[in-house]
Parts: C-alpha cells; structure tokens; sequence
C-alpha cells in the first residue's frame, strides 16, 4: 500500500492538488485508490457549490497518473500528461463532499502505446456508484498556450 506522500512523489499533482490518500492494490491492468479529500472544505477542486461530481473525472485521472509511474521503469519519473477525451461518463450523485464515507477510484487500462493510453474508471463510495465512464490520456506532449 502507498500513502499520500508516496502518491505525490510519482504524479506531478502537488500539495493540496494531489487528491488521492492512498493506493490500495495495483496490477499491470489497473490501480485501486482511496481517499477521504473529498470532504475537505479546502479542497482545491472545490467550488461556491460544494464539490460537484464531474470532479469524480479528476479522482479517477489521477490514478490513472498513478498506475501510469507504478508499471514505469522507477528512473522515469512522473510524465506530464492531459486527458484528451472523456467518454460514456455517468455520474450517479449531485455532490461529492456530501458523500460520508471514502472513495474508492478504480481505473483500469483498456489500451495504450507510446504516448496514448485509454483507461475504464470507476469511482464510489460506501459500495455505491458515484461516476463511471473512460478517458484517453496522452502522455509527454507539450501544451502550446499560443
């Protein structure tokens, strides 16, 4: 099991923007995560509204970063990335911070090569379904701002 700290050491989400507490289980397909952020009144994802569901997209993109350091080779480091699409999302709350118990984040990779990965998500809390859908992922691309 890896801890925040640990987390964060392999994503380059940082300080409060790193929303996972922890890895539960990993494999070569996928990586369960867990956190109790979502309830925190600072959370940085968080609005005058409360911490709406398709934040549940950034829960899941982040472990998809996750799993993505944890089958590299361990001298790559973090790979800036951006998600290029997500698809079939659902999302089956209003709210996140309402929710009392956990997340739970499950990705699991469905393709991927070189720079594109595609990735299945799953986020819940207490057994029930909170978000589902997939999202592409593309890897070491650099933004343009022009």
């Amino acid at each position: 099991m890896l801890e925040r700290a640990d987390i964060a050491a392999r994503i380059p989400h940082q300080d409060r923007m790193c929303v996972l507490d922890r890895v539960r289980e990993w494999d070569a397909d996928g990586v369960t995560c867990t956190t109790g952020s979502h309830r925190d009144a600072d959370n940085p994802l968080r609005s005058a509204s409360g911490l709406l569901s398709p934040c549940a997209i950034e829960y899941a993109a982040q472990a998809m970063a996750v799993h993505g350091a944890l089958v590299a080779p361990p001298e790559a480091g973090p790979r800036p990335g951006f998600l290029a699409s997500v698809r079939d999302v659902r999302l089956h709350t209003a709210r996140l911070d309402l929710l009392p118990g956990d997340l739970e984040v499950q990705v699991w990779r469905l393709a991927g090569a070189g720079s594109q990965v595609l990735y299945q998500f799953r986020v819940s809390s207490d057994g029930a379904l909170v978000a589902e859908g997939r999202a592409a992922v593309v890897l070491d691309t650099p933004l343009s701002l022009s």
